[in-house]
């Protein structure tokens, strides 16, 4: 697989990615969508997929879990910590894994 570009994104482009990314938000430089879950289980179930799909693109995301919540947060550290197609890309893998339910 090509490397992702990790440079920034103009606004414009990260309105135009997040489209076809339904309850996603841009808000404080970051990618943001909270999910929420039946259980802790399928919470924790989902967190470690992310973790999977997360380290295969060797991005990390900013994660949040209380119960049968799950936030997520994306940005590119070393991109200076701005949204780059890379978190585009993971917000997509995310939308596609089978326990993601907003």
């Amino acid at each position: 697989m090509k490397p992702i570009p990790r440079i920034p994104l103009t606004d414009a482009e990260i309105h135009a990615g997040l489209a076809d990314l339904p309850g996603w938000a841009f808000t404080g430089q970051k990618l943001v969508k909270s999910f929420l879950f039946k259980n802790f289980r399928d919470a924790l179930t989902f967190m470690v997929r992310l973790g999977l799909e997360s380290e295969g693109l060797d991005h990390h995301p900013e994660i949040k879990n209380i119960y049968n919540k799950v936030e997520l947060a994306l940005n590119t550290h070393d991109a200076g910590g701005r949204v780059t197609a890379l978190d585009l890309e993971l917000a997509r893998r995310v939308e596609k894994m089978p326990a993601a339910r907003a």
